[in-house]
């Protein structure tokens, strides 16, 4: 698996000492929607942990690519991680779209991957995008050339997307390019993979169990108790690809864990990187 390393993902850097982290964001996200654990893991004076927050192909101000693959995805993060700390091993935490992609980097890049934690996601075909359906089409009817403001932003978009929060996440891809608006998330590869509906690439898993040489290495698997995203028949396929997957059930969490528990994502990285063998004592619940 290659990737050209003249265009790397774009990353934000927090710490200055310690072992690397490498964090993967969701679907719509950014690299940055990480900093606050990165800031805790890294601790007031840098030296708990050299953090990569990273900006996924197609999202925040890395390059957009034509066609959606796991595959590719897993292979920039690599080229990205490796020209960052070359011959340096991660702990790579991901979350969603970002866990599916470190699945895959750990699973075809396993000696650059120490250590992994999977945040609400399974190594399965979710069936479509319909979950994000909506958001997709209220972003694509936005307006961009009539919005002055981000609140002339956050008012149109108001009018499909009544939760603020969810508007406040949707609304970081918004970015003004001298004097007009346009979308930073490469927004017609994503309603191009929404339109295949079953056949969603994104919505697939590209490794399936007994077709490939498990990682060997420590997995915290954290999943949100309120999430829909995994079930009970999730583990014993989890476990196939990844066999010291240790599954952590977060309480009052739904799908954003790291948002909605920030105290608990934070306490078992650190107790990832502190175990004498990779994975730490038996992480919070």
């Amino acid at each position: 698996m290659t990737a050209s390393s003249e265009h790397p993902l774009h990353v934000l850097h927090v710490g200055s000492a310690g072992p690397r982290v490498a964090f993967l964001h969701g679907l719509f996200g950014q690299g940055r929607n990480w900093n606050q654990i990165a800031k805790a893991v890294a601790g007031q004076d840098g030296s708990g942990a050299r953090c990569a927050l990273v900006d996924l192909p197609d999202h925040g101000r890395s390059r957009h690519t034509s066609e959606f693959s796991f595959t590719s995805y897993a292979a920039h993060v690599a080229a990205t991680l490796r020209q960052l700390a070359p011959g340096e091993p991660w702990t790579v935490v991901g979350h969603s779209l970002g866990g599916k992609t470190a699945m895959v980097l750990a699973l075809t890049e396993p000696e650059l991957v120490e250590r992994l934690c999977v945040v609400d996601i399974a190594p399965k075909h979710y069936g479509d995008l319909h979950r994000f359906g909506g958001y997709i089409d209220a972003m694509t009817a936005m307006d961009l050339e009539a919005i002055e403001t981000r609140q002339d932003a956050d008012a149109m978009l108001a009018q499909t997307v009544p939760q603020p929060w969810i508007r406040a996440f949707l609304l970081q891809n918004l970015r003004r390019h001298h004097d007009t608006w346009r979308w930073q998330v490469n927004l017609p590869l994503v309603r191009a993979d929404r339109d295949r509906g079953s056949e969603s690439v994104i919505a697939d898993f590209p490794i399936a169990p007994g077709e490939h040489e498990p990682y060997e290495g420590p997995v915290v698997w954290l999943v949100g108790s309120d999430s829909e995203y995994v079930h009970d028949e999730d583990v014993e396929p989890m476990r196939e690809l990844f066999p010291r997957a240790r599954l952590v059930t977060v309480n009052g969490a739904g799908h954003w864990v790291h948002t909605d528990a920030p105290e608990v994502v934070i306490e078992v990285i650190r107790r990832m990187l502190d175990g004498p063998s990779g994975s730490g004592d038996d992480p919070p619940r």
